[in-house]
């Protein structure tokens, strides 16, 4: 059996076996394999959502459909170091490397909270933003399954 130390998981397993009866083992493997199935479908939805974007590494286009942005912004964010300060400049670099616009998506970056920015330094922040429920109907599922772990440094 495995035994698992993070108790909101472990309270999403107890509810799970509250309504429907199930043995903790039976429960666990339930819940892990709809967390299997989600992140597979999460992680489908993200590469459909960016396949068509970049073009060795660039960005033809900044999308406007805010989801398809969130989803390339993801992506760019994953060319920054968890942990790491950098100066202005040095965020502009990465990000020429990836659109010409690179002002705007240093923007975009802090604002939806991907970055942090505090007297001319940028970091990746360092816990995943909370959505509100407006604000999650046009983000990918992708960034609850993928940003936890990378601003981590996972």
């Amino acid at each position: 059996m495995t035994v698992t130390r993070n108790s909101d998981f472990k309270g999403v397993v107890r509810a799970r076996m509250a309504e429907t009866g199930e043995t903790y083992t039976a429960a666990l493997a339930a819940v892990e394999a709809r967390d299997h199935a989600a992140y597979g479908a999460a992680r489908a939805e993200q590469d459909r959502l960016v396949a068509r974007l970049f073009t060795d590494g660039r960005l033809a286009q900044i999308p406007a459909k805010r989801k398809t942005r969130a989803a390339a912004l993801l992506e760019v964010l994953s060319r920054f170091e968890p942990g790491r300060d950098y100066a202005e400049p040095e965020v502009n670099e990465v990000l020429v490397g990836v659109h010409e616009d690179f002002a705007y998506l240093r923007r975009e970056l802090v604002n939806y909270r991907y970055l942090s920015r505090a007297e001319g330094v940028y970091r990746v922040v360092a816990t995943a933003p909370e959505r509100s429920r407006i604000e999650v109907q046009e983000i990918p599922a992708w960034e609850g399954h993928w940003l936890p772990g990378f601003v981590a440094g996972h």
